[in-house]
């Protein structure tokens, strides 16, 4: 898409703030927030008294590994309201995980919160061009996960028209957009495909929507994916960057430039770390993302690992704005699989697959044991361009997916072709790996 220069800057003060002020301003944040949470949060007391730590000893952003971890275990540990800060009377709204793999972590939020969560996601959803004469089609999940009223609010902060739909039902969603005159449409990308997928086949020309962007999210995806959504759709799609336990969307937000997703520094400091060890790396090398809440009130956060995996980039940016940005999540260190000793990630197989023509961005990692060695197996659908295709350009494609499977990935699967419309859609998050090992 060409890059836009329209776009408002919803808090221009903010955003565009010197880096210097900016991190004055953390620093200021900082200090405040450690003598909160050692007052009010026993659990981050207690390890802080095991390391020998103070508040006094966090005078700036650069004492930050000082600071003890928080990992998704520490929340469950302590479900549901254990690392709460503020009495229970306070706290407005209470938002959840799923829960798939145990208890869910428990998110708390005060008045403030919800008040600062909607100033962001303004922020954030002015930074796709939305604005007071927008109309926006919410459909990510409404309910305990943050997707949909985290969009919601945002909007609404901006004086957008707000279609609550939540996921599922593409039909009627792509009745409404054609009806409300949809301009914006927020969801995961996996489930954007769904319905730009479904507007093709009903045969109804982009020309008869009014669809200019799409803010996608909750689920790691590729330039390639990108590519597929803005023609299949015919907006420009910007990539939006949050999870429960710090937020929700609007932890960072993609620029018209489409260069890397810009932290909201004044309230959330970054860093990027070995997954290894640890260890804080310099910018531009890739590594795990960690979060520091500066803000927060219900749940402040110090160092929380996201395990997701992406690398910082502070260099200044078109858009005018001057917080770090974040590329592209590459993964998450527990998404990664670990197949006869190679480290593997979906977004890998994404990649090789939205670069080459005739399959459609909707696959399916097998991973299994045969004669105690791990195999894979990729599950690719074709496009329906490639099924009017002989047997022989077929067998050619499937080869190239090999080829270029096992130079990426460093080891051999097995490729096997789908007709389309036979992989499971997702309304949500899309499930990418099916891993069998246990089985055996």
């Amino acid at each position: 898409m060409t890059k836009q220069t329209r776009h408002a800057i919803w808090d221009k003060t903010v955003e565009c703030m010197p880096r210097d002020q900016l991190r004055d301003l953390q620093n200021r944040r900082l200090r405040a927030l450690i003598k909160r949470v050692y007052a009010n949060v026993p659990f981050y007391r207690d390890k802080m008294h095991a390391t020998g730590v103070t508040p006094g000893d966090v005078k700036s952003v650069e004492d930050l590994p000082k600071l003890p971890f928080t990992d998704k275990t520490d929340l469950r540990d302590n479900y549901p309201f254990g690392l709460f800060a503020v009495p229970q009377s306070q706290i407005v709204r209470i938002h959840a995980s799923s829960g798939t793999t145990g208890k869910p972590t428990v998110v708390g939020y005060t008045a403030n919160d919800i008040d600062m969560w909607s100033e962001l996601m303004a922020r954030s959803m002015s930074a796709a061009g939305v604005t007071n004469q927008s109309i926006v089609q919410v459909a990510y999940g409404y309910g305990l996960f943050t997707g949909g009223l985290g969009a919601h609010y945002g909007a609404e902060r901006i004086g957008a028209s707000v279609i609550p739909m939540s996921g599922g039902n593409t039909q009627r969603q792509v009745m409404l957009m054609q009806d409300f005159g949809t301009t914006t449409i927020a969801c995961t990308p996996s489930y954007a495909m769904v319905l730009g997928e479904a507007i093709r086949d009903m045969g109804i020309p982009l020309s008869n929507l009014k669809l200019q962007s799409g803010v996608f999210g909750a689920e790691p995806w590729t330039e390639g994916t990108r590519k597929r959504l803005e023609t299949l759709l015919g907006i420009s799609a910007q990539d939006i960057y949050g999870l429960s336990e710090i937020m929700g969307p609007g932890v960072s937000m993609e620029c018209p430039w489409q260069a890397g997703m810009h932290i909201w520094e004044d309230h959330f400091v970054p860093e990027v770390l070995d997954p290894d060890t640890g260890k804080p790396l310099p910018f531009g090398q890739q590594g795990e993302l960690v979060f520091t809440t500066l803000t927060k009130e219900g749940l402040p956060l110090l160092r929380y690992r996201t395990h997701d995996l992406t690398v910082l980039d502070p260099m200044p940016c078109g858009c005018g704005r001057t917080h770090v940005r974040m590329r592209k999540l590459v993964g998450r260190t527990d998404d990664m699989l670990i197949i006869r000793g190679v480290n593997v990630f979906p977004s890998q197989v994404e990649g090789v697959l939205g670069s080459l023509p005739g399959v459609s961005p909707h696959f399916l990692m097998v991973v299994n044991t045969k004669n105690n060695m791990d195999t894979l197996e990729i599950r690719v659908e074709l496009t329906r361009e490639m099924m009017s295709d002989t047997v022989r350009e077929i067998e050619d494609l499937q080869k190239r997916i090999s080829g270029s499977v096992s130079s990426v990935l460093g080891l051999h699967a097995e490729i096997r072709l789908s007709p389309p419309g036979s992989l499971p859609r997702s309304e949500g998050k899309a499930k990418r790996v099916l891993d069998e090992r246990k089985r055996e």
